[in-house]
């Protein structure tokens, strides 16, 4: 199982122009990231101060995390990359010096 950092921003062309019919739309999509990490495969999440994005970090499969991102398509955009564990780091530098 791997571990993924997430960076996520929402697509303000999908979000509406009243404050309460956005502010709906994005507690219901806070609702869905509450499920997350009551399920465990979230790990932590957060939004940047003062902009529609933020960061998560989840632990999973490859395929996992490709249908966790999918519930909250089309409204948010992600960028997912892959975190080696400082274990991981230190097995490849010890592969170099061999």
């Amino acid at each position: 199982m791997g571990k993924y950092l997430l960076l996520w921003e929402m697509d303000r062309t999908r979000l509406p122009v009243s404050p309460k019919e956005r502010g709906t739309g994005m507690s219901a999509l806070l609702e869905k990231v509450k499920q997350d990490l009551k399920k465990g495969q979230l790990k932590d999440w957060g939004a940047f101060v003062g902009e529609m994005s933020g960061y998560s970090v989840h632990e999973g499969t490859e395929v996992e995390i490709m249908n966790g991102v999918q519930q909250y398509t089309p409204f948010v955009q992600f960028k997912v990359h892959a975190i080696a564990s400082v274990g991981q780091v230190d097995e490849m530098i010890k592969a170099l010096t061999k």
